[in-house]
C-alpha cells in the first residue's frame, strides 16, 4: 500500500478527473500524502500543489517551443521532489507531452508508474505505443478502443471507464437556469464553450462571438459563456462591449444541459455537451504552422472526441480555416431552422454514455494504484 503518490495533470479536464481520484485515494488511505501538478479542485481534495496548472497549459508546437526554459525549469524542479520525496507510484493523467519525458525521468529513481487517460496514441502516430512498453507499468485507459492498442504491443493496459460519468450532473431544469442568470425563458439558449487554455480563448473565441450574434439575432437566442474555472470572468469581458451576453462559471454542466445548441473547442467539452444530448459544432482553430505540423502527424479523420468516440460522424466540425464567423453562424442557423435534423443530432448523441462504460472509474484506478505499489 502506498504511503506517497506523485501525480501530474496539465489541464483543467486533468484536475477534473484528478480531483475524483485524489478524493478515492483518500477514502481507502487518509494517511497517503498526495502531492505534484495539478488544479484548484485536486487541491480540494487534499493533494500538495507544487505547480499549478495555470502555469503550465501550454499547447501547440510553437507554443512549448516559447515555453522551454520554463519547462525544463519545471522538469528539474520535480526531479528534484521524486529525489526528495520518494513516491511510491507516479500517477500520470493525460497532458502527454511533457508526461511521457517526465516518466523516463521517474523510472530511472525506481518508481512505479500508472498512466491514467492514455495519450492518444490513435490520433497521432503508433509508434509512441512502443516506446511506452517497459515505461508505463499499467496504463488506465478511459474508452473501450484503447485497450487494444496496448495489449498488441505487449503493455498492461484496463479500460477502467470515463471518470466523466461521475460528475455529469446539472441541478437545474431550464426554467431555475434561465432564473438564475436573467435569462428569457422563451428565448433559445446559445452556449460558447471556448476552452480552458488562453491561446484558445484568444484564437477561438472572437470567431464564435461574431457567429453567434448573427444566430442571435436570426433566430431569438440569448448568447452564454462558458467561463473554465482556470479564467476569470472579466478576462471574457475584454471580447465585448455593449453586447447582451451573459457569463456562466461553476455551472458548465447547467449550461450545457440547458442549450439549444452550442459551439465548442474541440476537447473533453465536446464529449461532455454530447453527453448531454445537445447539438453543437465542434471549432477548432491554431496558428497556421501549428496547425501545419499537426496535420502532417494526425491519422483522424475527426477531431472531436464525440465523434472519435462515436466513430463515426455525428456533429460537424469546423476547423481552421472552415472555424470563421461567417461559416459558423451560416451553418447553425440553417440547423436551428432545420427541427428534424436537430432531433436527429440530439437521436444519435443519446447513445453516446454507453460508450464510456460504467461509473466508478476514480475508485478503479484508486484500487489499481494501491495494488501496483
Amino acid at each position: 500500500m502506498p504511503k506517497k503518490v506523485m501525480v501530474i495533470a496539465g489541464e483543467a479536464s486533468g484536475d477534473l478527473h484528478g480531483a475524483g481520484f485524489v478524493r478515492e485515494l483518500k477514502k481507502l488511505d487518509r494517511t497517503v500524502e498526495v502531492f505534484g501538478v495539478g488544479g484548484d479542485k485536486m487541491k480540494r481534495e487534499g493533494m500538495e500543489l507544487i505547480y499549478h496548472i495555470r502555469e503550465v497549459g501550454f499547447m501547440g508546437f510553437f507554443e512549448v517551443l516559447k515555453h522551454l526554459p520554463f519547462i525544463r525549469t519545471m522538469q528539474l524542479a520535480l526531479e528534484q521532489v521524486v529525489k526528495l520525496k520518494k513516491p511510491d507510484v507516479l500517477v500520470l493523467i493525460d497532458y502527454p507531452g511533457f508526461n511521457l519525458r517526465f516518466a523516463k525521468i521517474a523510472k530511472n529513481y525506481g518508481v512505479k508508474i500508472v498512466y491514467y487517460i492514455s495519450p492518444q496514441v490513435w490520433a497521432w502516430h503508433k509508434s509512441r505505443v512502443k516506446q511506452m512498453k517497459g515505461l508505463i507499468d499499467s496504463m488506465l485507459v478511459v474508452f473501450p478502443f484503447e485497450e487494444k492498442i496496448y495489449h498488441d504491443e505487449g503493455i498492461d493496459a484496463e479500460f477502467v471507464g470515463h471518470p466523466l460519468l461521475e460528475v455529469l450532473d446539472s441541478k437545474l431544469d431550464r426554467k431555475d437556469f434561465c432564473k438564475r442568470y436573467g435569462l428569457d425563458y422563451e428565448k433559445k439558449i446559445l452556449a460558447l464553450l471556448p476552452g480552458s487554455r488562453k491561446q484558445e480563448i484568444d484564437t477561438i473565441f472572437p470567431e464564435m462571438l461574431r457567429a453567434s450574434r448573427r444566430v442571435a439575432n436570426e433566430v431569438g437566442a440569448e448568447i452564454v459563456v462558458g467561463v473554465a474555472p482556470t479564467f476569470q470572468e472579466d478576462y471574457f469581458r475584454t471580447f465585448f462591449n455593449v453586447d447582451r451576453v451573459t457569463l456562466v462559471k461553476d455551472a458548465t454542466y447547467e449550461l450545457m444541459r440547458n442549450a439549444d445548441f452550442a459551439f465548442v473547442t474541440s476537447g473533453t467539452a465536446t464529449l461532455e455537451t454530447g453527453c448531454f444530448g445537445t447539438p453543437m459544432f465542434v471549432v477548432y482553430k491554431t496558428s497556421w504552422p501549428t496547425y501545419l505540423m499537426a496535420k502532417m502527424f494526425i491519422q483522424l479523420k475527426h477531431i472531436g472526441l464525440v465523434n472519435i468516440v462515436s466513430q463515426r460522424s455525428i456533429v460537424p466540425e469546423f476547423v481552421q480555416h472552415r472555424a470563421t464567423a461567417s461559416i459558423l453562424a451560416k451553418e447553425a442557423i440553417k440547423l436551428l431552422r432545420d427541427p428534424a435534423r436537430m432531433n436527429s443530432m440530439r437521436s444519435e448523441l443519446a447513445s453516446l454514455k454507453a460508450k464510456l462504460g460504467s461509473i466508478g472509474a476514480s475508485k478503479r484506478v484508486a484500487e489499481r494504484v494501491f495494488a501496483i505499489a
